[in-house]
């Protein structure tokens, strides 16, 4: 998809960089497939706010999205290609024709150059086409894909965001190594599924919204600086003059933030070959 420049009409405008959507289909999504989605603001089942940041934002129905790709070895064809208000990628309406007598659809993360009236086709091995979907272990060492599975049929994990891709480097033991786009190398089992090519909108991140309102459709609110505050309310508030917020930056609870590591005693670990933070990548 290409990206729209608008003429500088209003001081919204000016600077506004979107995605051109004119080739999407204009109409609503198969209702059989969607399901109502309810806003929390950030709060809890008390009322406190428990992530900071989110309110407001446009009303939206979820699209249940066929992350499984477990109906194997029959074919569907692309009906539609659609917009997603829940998700950076958009996605595809596959129509798999009638099973035990009825008619079945099904939506799955459109990749990049699947167009209308594409076949599509999950199993265990299947031709390397963006949209089909397969086992790891069938897949070519030097495969471009998406959607993968953590855990076999528990539905794809990684690589579902706009433009994003896994490639497939090689096999061990029943294993197949990956190399995600952080950098970092990781054993999948063989058995989990994956889709063939790169998720598609990768000019998602290219987009300029322009105006803080637009943030505000998406329902994300605006944060206050720390270093903006009081001591009162922010490890980094007070000072006289404006000050940088110190050498070590802090959440408002204390805890360490702008890029300390989080992440402990997860049970994929010992999946991890090469961490992301191995080596500095170049670019």
């Amino acid at each position: 998809m290409a990206l729209k420049n608008y003429n500088p009409t209003s001081p919204g405008v000016r600077g506004l960089i979107l995605i051109d959507r004119s080739a999407l289909y204009k109409g609503r999504p198969v209702k059989a497939l969607t399901e109502g989605k309810t806003k929390t603001g950030g709060r809890n089942n008390k009322g406190h706010v428990t992530s900071r940041g989110i309110a407001g934002g446009h009303k939206q129905r979820y699209r249940i999205v066929d992350f499984k790709r477990r109906l194997w070895d029959k074919e569907g064809t692309v009906e539609r290609i659609e917009y997603d208000p829940n998700r950076t990628a958009f996605i595809a309406l596959v129509n798999y024709g009638e099973i035990d007598g009825k008619a079945s659809v099904a939506y799955i993360i459109a990749p990049q150059r699947l167009a209308v009236g594409d076949k599509v086709i999950a199993g265990k091995k299947t031709d390397v086409k963006p949209g089909n979907a397969m086992e790891l272990a069938s897949m070519p060492v030097g495969t471009i894909v998406h959607n993968v599975e953590m855990k076999p049929g528990k539905g794809g994990q990684i690589a579902r965001s706009a433009g994003t891709y896994v490639q497939v480097v090689g096999r061990d033991r029943g294993m197949v190594i990956v190399r995600l786009n952080s950098g970092e190398q990781r054993y999948i089992h063989g058995n989990c599924m994956a889709t063939v090519g790169a998720v598609s909108n990768p000019d998602n991140q290219n987009q300029n919204l322009g105006k803080a309102g637009r943030n505000r459709w998406k329902g994300i609110r605006p944060l206050t600086r720390g270093v903006a505050k009081n001591p009162v309310d922010h490890p980094h508030g007070g000072g006289e003059g404006r000050t940088s917020g110190g050498r070590h930056p802090v959440t408002p609870w204390g805890k360490p933030t702008k890029g300390a590591r989080t992440r402990h005693n997860k049970a994929t670990d010992k999946m991890i070959i090469r961490s992301r933070h191995s080596t500095k990548r170049k670019g």
